[in-house]
């Protein structure tokens, strides 16, 4: 059985908002055991509309839209597949009246428009909306299935788990969609390629997607099967081949972020961390602090852009600074071991950098950041030239950070 989304809405083909609900769709109907082939986006003009849903048919056993369920003249969704299956539309007046309960128990008036929401196309089933006042519609015609879904995300998540997934079930295929989540940081995309393609031949009932993150690189093996144990077998056996091909690059083999892992690894070795940062700021703080019980570990940070704040807060000496500059090795390894010393953690992680997109030169071009972690017996530094724009080298940077202290656990240095 496969499927195609449709979401609708004008605003969707704006930058102003995403299509977040395709992506949940698309988790939940693959756990069903029902493939994804096509996905769509489509303005509010009833022609579109008309051709998306028409084509959709052609393709796909289940077609499963979000948005245009609304009260006002742009919410067409209704109203188009209706008329494309040749169905009239029909007011329910047990689902008028629940809309009216709506608006009473909020104490407003509902406006005539919402009496629109109660019109229900022939031979369609009502999907309850006990969160908000837009219906959802599960129809059949033809061997296909229509549902109609509320574009509003948490009316759409609700309806789809209580109303949509077990009607679902009771139709889906006995295959499912089995998967792993390997995480990389430190190399790029075409070497994990170049690393773990070997494997694709030998688990040709396998596929892999590899997606490059500015968190690193995300490897999603997968394998369609009515056979569970048979497919988790095989790919804990391949995941466990990839994971030997990436060596010490491979972070997480079950979709752990990096701040999990070092938040880990803090957490067993019964240490502490504090930072001081430039050029992130407060980025690696915040990632650090995004896991719950980061208290335990996570002293404090400061972000010190201004050289006084270098000197007065993370102990940097002004001399130095004056030297070698403030993005330096020197520096980086001054606010790392400073930042420590002040706030009396195990270890400190210093940066330093040029995140553009100007205030770069050929001795110091924009992209360049070092990064310092220290401890009690001393400081290191590394220095990187990341790509991008000023978010991505940003970001780029806290992650390098993050596997400075990941790998400061893994390869600890001699006491």
């Amino acid at each position: 059985m496969n499927a195609e989304i449709i979401a609708v809405g004008s605003e969707l083909l704006t930058p102003d908002r995403l299509d977040t609900n395709s992506l949940f769709l698309t988790s939940e109907l693959n756990k069903l055991g029902i493939r994804v082939i096509h996905k769509a986006v489509v303005g509010d003009t009833r022609e579109e509309m008309r051709s998306s849903f028409r084509h959709a048919l052609d393709r796909a056993d289940v077609v499963v839209s979000s948005g245009g369920l609304g009260p006002t003249d742009d919410d067409r969704t209704r109203e188009t597949v209706a008329e494309l299956l040749g169905r009239k539309l029909r007011r329910d007046d047990a689902l008028l009246r629940h809309i009216q309960e709506r608006f009473r128990r909020s104490g407003r008036v509902m406006a005539e428009i919402n009496a629109r929401q109660a019109m229900v196309p022939e031979g369609a089933t009502i999907l309850p909306n006990p969160r908000g006042t837009a219906p959802g519609l599960w129809l059949e015609a033809g061997g296909h299935i229509l549902i109609l879904l509320p574009g509003v995300p948490g009316e759409l998540r609700a309806m789809f788990d209580e109303e949509v997934k077990p009607r679902l079930a009771r139709l889906g295929p006995s295959e499912r969609l089995f998967s792993r989540d390997l995480r990389v940081t430190g190399l790029a995309e075409s070497e994990v390629e170049q690393r773990v393609s070997p494997l694709y031949a030998v688990y040709p009932e396998t596929e892999t997607t590899i997606l490059a993150t500015a968190a690193g690189i995300q490897l999603h093996p997968r394998a369609w099967s009515s056979d569970a144990a048979k497919a988790k077998a095989q790919l804990d056996e391949m995941s466990e081949r990839m994971a030997l091909a990436l060596g010490e690059y491979l972070y997480s083999a079950h979709g752990e972020t990096l701040e999990e892992v070092v938040g880990r690894a803090l957490t067993e070795n019964r240490a502490t961390i504090a930072v001081a940062e430039s050029c992130t700021g407060g980025m690696l703080a915040q990632r650090l602090t995004n896991i719950p019980g980061s208290s335990a570990y996570f002293i404090g940070g400061v972000v010190c852009y201004s050289n006084d704040v270098k000197t007065s807060v993370a102990g940097v000496p002004p001399e130095l600074i004056e030297s070698k500059g403030a993005v330096s090795s020197e520096v980086a390894l001054a606010l790392a071991d400073g930042i420590r010393k002040r706030m009396g953690a195990t270890l400190g992680v210093g940066v330093t950098g040029i995140a553009g997109p100007s205030g770069g030169t050929p001795e110091k071009p924009v992209g360049l950041v070092y990064i310092g972690i220290a401890d009690e017996r001393g400081a290191r530094e590394k220095s990187f030239r990341f790509l991008g724009d000023r978010d991505q080298i940003r970001q780029r940077a806290t992650q390098a950070a993050l596997d400075m202290v990941r790998r400061y656990f893994l390869f600890p240095p001699p006491k």
